[in-house]
């Protein structure tokens, strides 16, 4: 599956940063994890720190997936408004899902702070209306928000102007929120993880997987078998392709990144994210280098070939939405790309085991515009199913609410 196109920044920045071998032996451990992306690294350092024998195998290099082409905002904001999912979910799963989103972001930084440098940088949110008629339903949104404690701002179009000098008539700032680099993040934590023993493989490509009562059986196209207690599929977008039916409508989204800006000339873009309420939206932040990431232009189109051929206008497209937000900053492409997301029907992921496929082959799927935050609460999640123990999220995560 062809999952990007154009120049990841990522890649192109920090280029192949370790070698992994592939998996051509026999082998048995605990628990098999399928895909070496930000997912599967997160979810194998917190199996590995709880004393499992994990092995990781990825079809490609690590990380050059999903991965290499996430702009990695770090969230609590689901792209689901807590208003709609309190609607959905009711009131109190709602702000379940909205508080663990908080927590995973301490979590992350943690686990950043563990690696070196990872361009993890701690910064506010800035969610501003699109249109005036938009500001309704965003102070319905921060007044719940706030209700419930978390840490909102309500601003007017005056001092948005002032302080963030764009055009817009309100807007809800956050905290917490971060970003970060995925790639070097997950190059990080599987090299320390290769270091302290783990198996970590890439260019391993599972055939076939064969689940039984006590154990799963992962043979190999290379004619090697894996052999574990559980296996998690953690490949990104790929993994439906172990599912009977698509539990998600698949997307593709477009981003670029500028030269280097002095941070005297981004002023409060190097410390504020920012997105809008029109949908698909616009979004803004900064990397650690000091360029500014411009995303969105999100379509429906999932065909490689014409998502390639629409790198270059998408970028221009969204360059020219940014430049009049910011007239005095030059803004022009330098790297651009696109790639493969996919949303559920709620905004939230899928953490375990499918119906279809029985209790030993647990699934992670970060679906939606939250996704490495997902993928660090389902790291804990899918701990605690491995080992027999209940979680407070599973009922949220689960497969289950598909029937609902």
């Amino acid at each position: 599956m062809d999952l990007k196109s154009g120049y990841p920044f990522w890649a192109v920045k920090n280029g192949l940063m370790h070698a992994f071998e592939p998996l051509q032996s026999d082998t048995r451990c605990d628990v098999a994890i399928i895909g070496g992306g930000i997912s599967g690294a997160l979810i194998a350092d917190t199996l590995s720190a709880a004393g499992h024998e994990v092995v990781l195998v990825e079809q490609r290099d690590i990380g050059w997936g999903s991965t290499a082409a996430s702009t990695a905002l770090l969230q609590y904001e689901i792209d689901t408004h807590l208003t709609e999912l309190s609607t959905t979910l009711g009131e109190d799963n709602a702000v379940l899902a909205y508080r663990a989103c908080v927590d995973a972001i301490g979590m992350l930084e943690e686990v950043a702070n563990g690696l070196g440098d990872t361009g993890f940088e701690r910064c506010e949110s800035l969610y501003y209306a699109s249109r005036a008629r938009d500001t309704g339903k965003l102070r319905e949104e921060y007044a719940l928000r706030r209700r419930h404690g978390f840490d909102v701002r309500w601003l007017e179009s005056g001092e948005i102007k002032e302080r963030f000098g764009i055009p817009a008539p309100a807007a809800i700032l956050n905290r917490p929120a971060a970003s970060v680099d995925p790639y070097r993040l997950t190059y990080g934590l599987l090299t320390r993880l290769q270091k302290r023993g783990v198996g970590v493989h890439d260019r391993t490509r599972v055939a076939s997987v064969v689940t039984r009562p006590r154990s799963v059986e992962l043979a190999l196209e290379n004619g090697a078998r894996l052999i574990a207690g559980h296996v998690i599929v953690a490949a990104g977008y790929e993994g439906e392709n172990f599912l009977p039916s698509n539990v998600a409508s698949n997307r593709s989204s477009y981003a670029f990144v500028t030269d280097s800006i002095s941070r005297d000339e981004l002023g409060a873009l190097s410390t504020t994210m920012m997105w809008e309420t029109a949908r698909p939206y616009l979004y803004l932040r900064t990397t650690s280098d000091n360029r500014l990431l411009v995303g969105g232009e999100d379509d429906r189109v999932d065909i490689p070939r014409r998502r390639d051929a629409m790198v270059d206008r998408k970028a221009r497209s969204l360059a020219k939405k940014a430049q009049k937000l910011f007239p005095h900053l030059d803004i022009a492409p330098t790297f651009s790309w696109a790639g493969t997301f996919a949303e559920t029907s709620d905004g939230l992921p899928y953490f375990g085991p499918h119906p279809a496929t029985g209790p030993r082959m647990l699934f992670a799927m970060a679906y939606g515009g939250n996704g490495i935050t997902y993928s660090m609460l389902g790291a804990g999640l899918l701990r605690a199913m491995v080992e027999g123990k209940p979680h407070r999220l599973a009922p949220l995560f689960t497969f289950e609410r598909l029937d609902t």
